[in-house]
């Protein structure tokens, strides 16, 4: 006894379609809900680290090809680097660091600088250092 199974692909989606919502009247303005403002994301350690290349570049009034030649790194690689679109090795990190006279742990601590930063400002109120449980005061890299 065969069963006949149709030879197509069985789409399975990742996210759940969305709905069509029903038109229903306008409810009064008083009646809206509260709107809340979407939580801000935390931000990335490849846009802090690229956001800290590219400060030390310009405050040395250096070209992106001068930077790329000095560490040896292309120069598309270097400005997808600065602008957070690839996750750069440490050792292309290192080269690049090296290259505006820096070392990669200072890089690596103004980044941690920003991140530290920027985390006590996406905290919010009431969320304060110490009050979540979450301490930003080290630094942790795993590869």
């Amino acid at each position: 006894m065969t069963s006949h199974v149709p030879n197509e692909a069985r789409v399975i989606p990742l996210r759940p379609r969305a709905q069509r919502p029903e038109v229903a009247p306008a409810a009064p303005p008083a009646a809206a809900p509260e709107r809340r403002r979407p939580a801000a994301r935390e931000p990335l350690w490849r846009d802090l680290v690229g956001d800290v290349l590219r400060r030390e570049r310009l405050a040395q009034e250096r070209t992106l090809k001068e930077v790329a030649e000095t560490a040896r790194i292309s120069m598309p690689y270097l400005s997808e680097v600065e602008r957070g679109r690839k996750e750069a090795s440490s050792e292309v990190l290192a080269a690049a660091a090296g290259a505006l006279g820096l070392g990669l742990g200072d890089l690596l601590a103004r980044a941690q600088g920003e991140l530290v930063r920027l985390a006590a400002r996406h905290a919010g109120p009431g969320r304060g250092r110490g009050s979540s449980g979450a301490r930003y005061d080290g630094m942790c890299l795993a590869a």
